[in-house]
């Protein structure tokens, strides 16, 4: 009688000790820790879409300045991932102020391939009215890459390639040269094929020198994203 009832107590003592245990153990994604060890993916805003191709950096802490300044009309508020989905090219998308710093994103910006005369006249108008503009362009999958900085509507720099020089203006700036891009001359006779890995590297780098001159969109921390941008049509 004896022997049966000890191996009956002996097994509950295990399955409990067994739950206490599992009770003591931490949480590997414990709630509210925003620096936990997550995933990159969860650290970052571009988790479940593509990063932008084209994009604005707009020095300033007034977001309805920019607004006002790119003339958008039946203005909403929404989230980062609603904005940056509805960005096409009929609408933008204006995010708040980020360090000094104002992002608008959307396939509707200038495309300098297309007309880069068109581009530089609305760089221009807007770094008018705003100050300094930042413009960023890359297609990745045709190598094509463009980055200007102007400020007071005064272009300091730009660079843009679309299987020629398009613009080449102003003194190559340290990040650029820190980066090493690569930069055609007007009229320069270039081999796309010979010269991919350095075509490929200026695509590659544009997020870096967005970084060094401003912000790289594509690497802002996750508390970022929480907050509400404003999109519009253009």
């Amino acid at each position: 009688m004896l022997m049966p009832l000890g191996v009956v107590l002996g097994i509950g003592g295990f399955f409990v000790n067994c739950a206490l245990r599992r009770r003591r153990l931490p949480d590997p994604f414990p709630a509210g820790d925003p620096d936990g060890d997550f995933p990159d993916a969860a650290k970052f805003g571009f988790h479940s879409f593509l990063p932008p191709s084209r994009w604005l950096a707009v020095k300033s802490a007034n977001a309805s300045a920019v607004l006002a300044a790119l003339r958008l009309q039946h203005v909403a508020p929404c989230s980062w991932e609603d904005g940056l989905r509805e960005a096409g090219a009929d609408k933008l998308f204006v995010s708040p102020p980020i360090c000094g710093w104002v992002l608008v994103v959307g396939s509707g910006l200038p495309e300098p391939a297309e007309d880069v005369d068109f581009c530089y006249r609305f760089l221009k108008d807007l770094s008018l009215k705003l100050g300094n503009v930042q413009f960023f362009s890359v297609n990745r999958v045709l190598n094509h890459h463009a980055w200007a900085l102007l400020d007071g509507g005064r272009v300091f720099r730009a660079y843009a390639w679309a299987g020629q020089t398009l613009w080449n203006e102003g003194l190559v700036t340290a990040a650029e040269k820190d980066l090493e891009m690569v930069c055609f001359d007007y009229g320069s006779e270039v081999n796309a094929f010979l010269s991919r890995e350095a075509l490929s590297g200026d695509a590659d780098k544009l997020n870096q020198l967005a970084a060094r001159w401003s912000l790289d969109p594509a690497a802002l921390p996750r508390a970022t994203w929480e907050v509400h941008g404003i999109v519009g049509e253009f």
